[in-house]
């Protein structure tokens, strides 16, 4: 059964409801087989969705006269001082 992939919410929701149902034990091996490769095609589609959406993450920094600027998301936390609540 071919599926198609719209967005990360409905896939993630189709990789859970695929677990679930390999959770519950009481499947045939064709068919807990089949359900597998399903979850794996959805586990990187939604790997992949996750890497686009991080690529494009900026994030707001302050400048030191107190304006913000738009950098890159680097993953680094050193600089966790500089990043403002939003309070």
């Amino acid at each position: 059964m071919e599926m198609k992939l719209k967005d990360f919410e409905s896939a993630l929701k189709s990789l859970e409801d695929i677990v679930a149902q390999l959770e519950a034990g009481d499947l045939t091996l064709d068919r807990a087989l089949e359900l597998f490769e399903q979850g794996v095609k959805i586990s990187r589609f939604c790997n992949a969705k996750l890497e686009e959406a991080e690529r494009k993450v900026e994030t707001l920094i302050r400048n030191a006269d107190g304006s913000l600027a738009e950098a890159p998301f680097t993953g680094d936390v050193e600089d966790e001082g500089t990043f403002e609540s939003g309070q």
